[in-house]
């Protein structure tokens, strides 16, 4: 059974439309033609996600997104997505963008790490941003 659960750490945030959330991402991955086991979408402060990037990748800056691949098999998605809310309404700002979109974009953005997707390079960044787009657009299909 697919399963997205969302929780929170030192913050009270819960996203609106979770219903309409789970929906798009499974869709998304089944697109991609993998299987969705669980996704767990942990929101967060800056302040409790710099921690988790200090000690667990060794990085000491402020991040939006850190992506924990559970996986035991080719093909199945599971893992764990610690998004900061303040970093997401911080992008939204400068993005000009409404803050579910850039919502979507970050749980999407992780969920692309988990099907293999990487942005360590300008070239890998630019797939990336382009199938996040292109995951973006779905949601009006729904």
């Amino acid at each position: 059974m697919a399963l997205i659960n969302f929780f929170s750490e030192e913050t009270d945030f819960v996203p609106s439309k979770k219903l309409f959330l789970r929906k798009w991402i499974k869709q998304c991955v089944t697109d991609e033609g993998a299987r969705l086991q669980e996704l767990n979408f942990i929101f967060c402060s800056d302040a409790y996600l710099l921690q988790m990037n200090q000690k667990y990748l060794r990085h000491d800056t402020l991040t939006d997104i850190i992506t924990f691949d559970n996986a035991e098999k080719e093909g199945v998605l599971a893992g764990d997505i610690f998004i900061s809310v303040e970093r997401v309404q911080e992008n939204a700002a400068q993005y000009q963008v409404a803050f579910f979109d850039e919502l979507c974009r970050i749980l999407i953005h992780g969920t692309l790490h988990l099907l293999g997707y990487t942005d360590k390079t300008k070239q890998d960044k630019l797939k990336m941003t382009a199938m996040e787009d292109r995951c973006l657009e779905k949601r009006s299909a729904l």
